[in-house]
């Protein structure tokens, strides 16, 4: 060691023995932890700058690093299912080590080449109303949920868990990147809960961790999804969430590298940093890895460049709106700003893409009518106008629904909907069917035939008073 200042380390090799950028170096010291760097910069013909991917209190000069003449790598296969890992890979839930004959893989990896990649457009279903109809999800495709804090990302990451496991098979690998200790442990006891933990590997970099475990934390996760992929032709559910704290550790490693801030005080490589992370999610013939990615909005601007930089590499973008989580209508899902590739006729039938217009349509020509209602009353408006309200407002709460994952605070049981029924609802509400319901009825439920029972029920303990 030369020098060390905070996560960043200098370390000096004899002259023409320097390892490669990206290659880990093992710190042979007495620390309470075993401690990587990850080499980032040649600095002289002698020296080279790394970053740590731990806590390095404690650490000082003149102590040994040893080359490991190649990235970190980390254990792969199914040893790594039910087990929750860290950076670099190693367990953290206190079940033992891994074996030594574990396989591993580095975590700096080639995407499959243009030839060995399948473009797919199937479609993956969650069983999620406003989802499956407005945004459908592809398999082998990347996701997105954006919105601000306290929306529901986090709560809507761990339904699609436990809904697409159960549905669809596979394993599921999460990333937990800068996130609150607190939401990984509800997480994990969700999981297992619902039964799927032994299906799922978790890999997890706490927001109080260094900057670089949380930036090569979505890597490492990765690395574990790619060998199910690749070496299992299994298909692969990878979750990330955060994707704005991967980003955000990676500004602050740019910093300690002096390197010059770009737009917005952002690294200057923050594209190719993204674009390093989302060009290994594809599918082979095969096999899939299909990620669904928990991305924050700073302050609700979808301008902000990391914000900006992720649309780029998505096949469906899902906005969750702080208006409709004030409403208590959740998911809260924006159905005018979440799309996705998927969303035509040629691909999801005729009967869907007419279906998923109306709808818009309708909440659109809604909103647009509101400032209306709110200065001059609903009695103001044509009689029209007066039935796209109703209907629009009726709509939205039937896009609404109880997850299974909330069942212990909602007192609702879960609901999964198949996508033909969300679609029939969602025609009878647009042709009137439900006009004369109570939009009560419609509020957390699944099919329409659950709202119609709910509507009797209703008007019976009414009939009864």
């Amino acid at each position: 060691m030369q020098r060390v200042r905070g996560s960043v380390v200098d370390v000096s090799f004899p002259e023409g023995q320097l390892p490669g950028v990206y290659y880990a170096l093992e710190v042979e010291w007495d620390g309470p932890h075993r401690l990587v760097l990850e080499v980032e910069q040649h600095l002289d013909p002698s020296t080279v700058r790394a970053v740590a991917l731990q806590d390095t209190a404690g650490l000082r000069r003149g102590v040994a690093a040893r080359d490991t003449g190649g990235p970190l790598r980390v254990p792969v296969g199914e040893e790594v299912l039910g087990r929750q890992l860290d950076v670099l890979g190693d367990p953290t839930d206190r079940l033992g080590e891994f074996a030594p004959d574990v396989p591993r893989w580095p975590i700096h990896r080639a995407p499959p080449s243009l030839e060995a990649q399948l473009a797919s457009r199937d479609m993956f279903h969650t069983g999620i109303k406003v989802i499956d109809l407005l945004a459908p999800l592809v398999r082998g495709g990347k996701v997105a949920l954006f919105g601000g804090a306290g929306v529901g990302k986090t709560v809507l990451l761990t339904e699609l868990i436990h809904g697409t496991i159960r549905q669809h098979g596979g394993v599921s690998v999460f990333a937990g990147i800068g996130e609150r200790s607190r939401e990984g442990y509800e997480l994990v006891l969700e999981l297992d809960r619902s039964g799927v933990l032994e299906r799922t590997a978790l890999v997890f970099a706490q927001m109080n961790e260094p900057p670089g475990a949380r930036w090569r934390a979505g890597l490492t996760a990765l690395t574990l999804a790619e060998y199910f992929r690749d070496a299992d032709l299994r298909d692969v559910l990878l979750l990330v969430d955060n994707v704005f704290r991967f980003v955000q550790a990676g500004s602050e490693i740019s910093g300690l590298l002096g390197r010059l801030p770009s737009r917005v005080g952002y690294q200057p490589t923050l594209a190719s940093e993204m674009a390093e992370l989302q060009e290994r999610i594809t599918s082979v013939a095969g096999a899939a890895i299909t990620s669904i990615q928990a991305v924050y909005v700073p302050a609700d601007d979808f301008t902000d460049p990391a914000v900006a930089a992720t649309f780029a590499h998505l096949d469906s973008s899902i906005v969750l709106s702080r208006e409709l989580a004030s409403q208590g209508l959740y998911p809260a899902i924006d159905p005018l700003g979440s799309n996705s590739v998927l969303l035509d006729p040629q691909i999801v039938g005729r009967e869907h893409y007419e279906t998923a217009e109306a709808v818009r349509s309708t909440v659109e020509h809604y909103r647009e009518l509101r400032e209306i209602i709110s200065l001059l009353g609903m009695e103001e408006l044509s009689q029209s106008d007066r039935v796209v309200v109703q209907r629009a407002r009726r709509l939205v709460r039937f896009l609404s629904q109880p997850f299974h994952v909330t069942e212990q605070f909602t007192g609702r049981g879960g609901s999964t909907v198949a996508l033909a029924d969300t679609i029939a609802g969602c025609r009878a509400i647009l042709a009137g069917e439900a006009d004369e319901w109570g939009e009560s009825s419609l509020y957390m439920t699944g099919t329409l035939a659950e709202a119609r029972a709910q509507e009797e029920r209703s008007r019976a303990d009414e009939e009864a008073s």
